[in-house]
């Protein structure tokens, strides 16, 4: 694997592949949620790109920032053995150099959940995905669903803006109790991490209601809510129900053969703020319950 830093050397490694191209975004601190990205676009392209970037333009508070993981050292060893053939690693002023006042605004799909937590958080994000995917140029970009609405905002600036890359969406892994495989999960002490799974349990909790019939969506959200207050160490900063395509909040839930709902939350545990999702679309209401996101059992055939 080539390690760069200067965006001029990322486009002369481009030039020389002939075929497509992978690209993995990532901030670093990998996980195996990052690792199997990597490995489904080796799988599906003749090369894999991969950025660790830790981006300041997407944190509203400073200290989050500072106090992200970071350990590019084992994130490059962890990309060679996945089948990663180049990583850009650039510094911050790499991407925003001096003079620097060009910013995308995402649309309506990034004014709810994390957009009206985190203020300007998708302007950060838009700006540096869209950034990055014209300097690798690569045929598919690779982002997990665990970062739901991230998805939803990338996806809809790269068919606004005409990008040419697809952006291709895969499964949220978790954990063997449930957890949502996350960079912040290492700043979890012991105690935070045990509590942690109360997130799925409490998304789980909705599923199945929505599953058995419940179509009121204010009693989801407060069955969410029941689940997450009975763990101590957990403080809600919200919890959601809402349109599986414009996230906007849903009062009543008709669920119809092209719509589905999105299960979402964002949790403090201790210090350690926590989102979580699962995405229930219509068909499966008709179907036998099974649980769509990729399990260490799972993922090993089990």
């Amino acid at each position: 694997m080539k390690t760069v830093t200067t965006i001029d050397a990322v486009r002369a490694w481009r030039r020389g592949v002939a075929g497509d191209v992978g690209f993995v975004p990532t901030m670093g601190s990998l996980h195996e949620g990052h690792l199997s990205l990597v490995r489904k676009a080796a799988a599906e392209n003749e090369a894999v790109a991969a950025s660790i970037f830790v981006n300041p333009a997407q944190f509203d508070d400073p200290e989050d920032l500072a106090r992200y993981p970071r350990d590019p050292e084992r994130d490059a060893a962890l990309l060679a053995e996945a089948g990663c053939d180049l990583l850009f690693l650039p510094e911050p002023a790499e991407l925003y150099p001096p003079g620097f006042e060009t910013w995308v605004m995402p649309g309506p799909v990034a004014e709810p959940l994390e957009g009206a937590s985190r203020a300007g958080h998708f302007v950060g994000v838009d700006t540096v995905v869209l950034k990055l995917l014209n300097i690798v140029q690569a045929q598919q970009a690779y982002f997990g669903q665990k970062d739901a609405q991230q998805v939803a905002v990338i996806s809809a600036m790269a068919r606004d803006l005409n990008v040419p890359t697809t952006i291709v969406p895969c499964p949220t892994v978790r954990e063997a109790d449930g957890l949502a495989m996350s960079s912040r999960n290492a700043r979890l002490s012991p105690e935070e991490r045990a509590a942690a799974p109360v997130l799925h349990r409490a998304l789980q909790a909705a599923r199945s209601a929505l599953f058995e019939g419940e179509r009121d969506a204010e009693a989801l959200r407060a069955l969410m809510r029941t689940v997450i207050e009975a763990e101590p160490l957990a403080k809600i900063d919200y919890v959601s129900v809402a349109d599986l395509a414009t996230l906007r909040e849903l009062a009543t839930i008709r669920l119809d053969e092209d719509g589905g709902v999105l299960l979402s939350m964002a949790v403090f545990v201790g210090p350690v703020r926590l989102i979580d999702n699962l995405p229930v679309r219509a068909a499966e209401t008709t179907a036998p319950h099974h649980t769509r996101d990729t399990t260490p059992a799972e993922r090993s055939g089990a």
